[in-house]
């Protein structure tokens, strides 16, 4: 595997550098000195602020971007072997490294790598944790899958030996890394595009817990079903949280919600309090969320205090229940919400939201997802009083499986809740604007653009 050589800044080719962790380390490297070229099926506003800080972007993707001063090519995951950019640097025998592969060797750069992976909540949690981090004044360098409104963006770039990254499970991208701290936040049946089943995912989840060295921490929810697969043989330190288990070290008390659904709680450690939080953010998920930043920030040696603070000065990231604001007196709220853990968390948040009746317009995300976990959206849905449906966002997928989201409406409505379909953005639009009453509150939500429709209608 090549290997870069971070004291000598080169020129690195990024193959979907408009991608969020792409466009994140392309930034980095940017900051570093390094020369940053690269390519995407699309400019848009993550291409866009590369370019205003040097680098040069391309679009389409094609061969005549390749150029000859170009030492290293960079690919993400979504990158297929008949890209013409990726046949052409292979037929050239330029040095290539995938996205985790160069997120794995940054890390080795710094003293005090921390890798927040788990199939929800990641993006959430890093972000938390960095608020943490900041208001300590650990200079963090920080990479985050969503914008992070205090960064103005997904990067930092600090002056520290702290960094803190999203670690995704997808094609085992977290095995290439190097932490010294590790979170696992849960672990659930997703990616069965790439996994086999759930058993498959606890074995990658285990391996990358082994990653750690000896004298590393794992931090794991304790609530996890069979947690204790994950950890067995580690000769790291293991520290649990969890809101069921209260045999974990770090466990919740006396939760609390104010008018809009955000809680408040008293964190124990093995049995003792360390202090009273309040969350701006909502949902009993964040708790679980929240536990697992107090336990990495005590590791630390970070104080009740500057946890608190770091609490109070986060309101959320982009797309994670993100107020949108109001057409015709209803509310519109945003969510990434896309594997039903996810979408049974984000309304059952919303329910502490003060509204009169709830519609979601769901957009589903990739076709393999959909099949394999059919009956369990349907059931996350039914928490929504009305449930609106648009087509399947292929995302990375040819629709070889024969689903559609009219499989998904027939389930939802074989539930006894009220579902609709329609194919084009307009017709949903068209039909909340008829349909919804003032202090209703509709929820956008799923990881494709629906996020739009809500975006359109604010400004009807």
């Amino acid at each position: 595997m090549y290997t870069i050589d971070f004291t000598k800044p080169i020129h690195v080719h990024f193959i979907g550098i408009g991608g969020i962790s792409m466009s994140g380390l392309a930034e980095i490297l940017l900051k570093e000195g390094f020369t940053i070229s690269g390519s995407d099926a699309k400019v848009s506003r993550l291409t866009n602020h590369l370019k205003t800080l040097g680098a040069t972007i391309h679009s389409p993707q094609m061969p005549s971007n390749i150029t000859d001063d170009i030492n290293l090519v960079v690919y993400t995951a979504a990158i297929h072997p008949d890209n013409p950019e990726f046949k052409y640097v292979k037929e050239k025998g330029i040095p290539m490294l995938s996205r985790a592969q160069l997120l794995g060797q940054m890390m080795k750069n710094y003293s005090m790598p921390i890798a927040v992976s788990g199939t929800h909540g990641k993006t959430t949690t890093t972000s938390l944790a960095s608020h943490v981090l900041m208001a300590a004044g650990c200079d963090p360098t920080i990479s985050v899958g969503g914008i992070l409104p205090s960064i103005h963006g997904n990067i930092r770039v600090g002056h520290s030996g702290v960094f803190i990254t999203e670690a995704c499970e997808y094609t085992n991208s977290f095995l290439s890394f190097f932490p010294k701290i590790s979170l696992i936040l849960n672990i659930d049946a997703d990616h069965l595009d790439f996994f086999k089943d759930i058993d498959d995912i606890r074995h990658s989840f285990h391996e990358f817990a082994a990653l750690l060295p000896s004298d590393g921490t794992l931090i794991i929810d304790a609530d996890t079903p069979e947690y204790k697969v994950i950890v067995k043989g580690l000769d790291c330190e293991v520290i649990t949280y969890g809101l069921k288990n209260r045999d974990a070290d770090y466990t919740a008390a006396g939760i609390t919600f104010d008018k809009i659904g955000h809680p408040s709680f008293t964190c124990l450690y093995h049995g003792e309090p360390v202090g009273t939080f309040s969350l701006q953010i909502p949902g009993t998920h964040n708790v679980s969320n929240a536990l697992a930043t107090i336990a990495l920030a005590r590791k630390l040696n970070l104080d009740s205090g500057i946890i608190k603070k770091g609490f109070e000065t986060f309101n959320g990231t982009d797309r994670r229940f993100q107020y949108k604001g109001k057409v015709h007196g209803v509310t519109v709220i945003d969510d990434y919400a896309h594997h039903p853990t996810e979408i049974t968390a984000t309304l059952k948040s919303a329910a502490n939201y003060p509204h009169k009746e709830t519609w979601c317009v769901f957009q589903p995300h990739t076709y393999t997802r959909t099949k394999a976990l059919l009956d369990d959206f349907a059931k996350a849905l039914t928490l929504s009083d009305k449930v609106i449906l648009v087509d399947i966002y292929a995302a990375r997928e040819k629709n070889t499986l024969g689903i559609s989201s009219r499989d998904l409406q027939k389930k939802i409505q074989a539930l006894g809740t009220e579902c609709y379909y329609f194919p084009t953005f307009e017709e949903v639009e068209n039909f909340c604007l008829e349909n919804c009453h003032p202090d209703d509150m509709l929820i956008t939500m799923g990881a494709g653009d629906v996020v739009k429709i809500g975006e359109k209608l604010i400004k009807m």
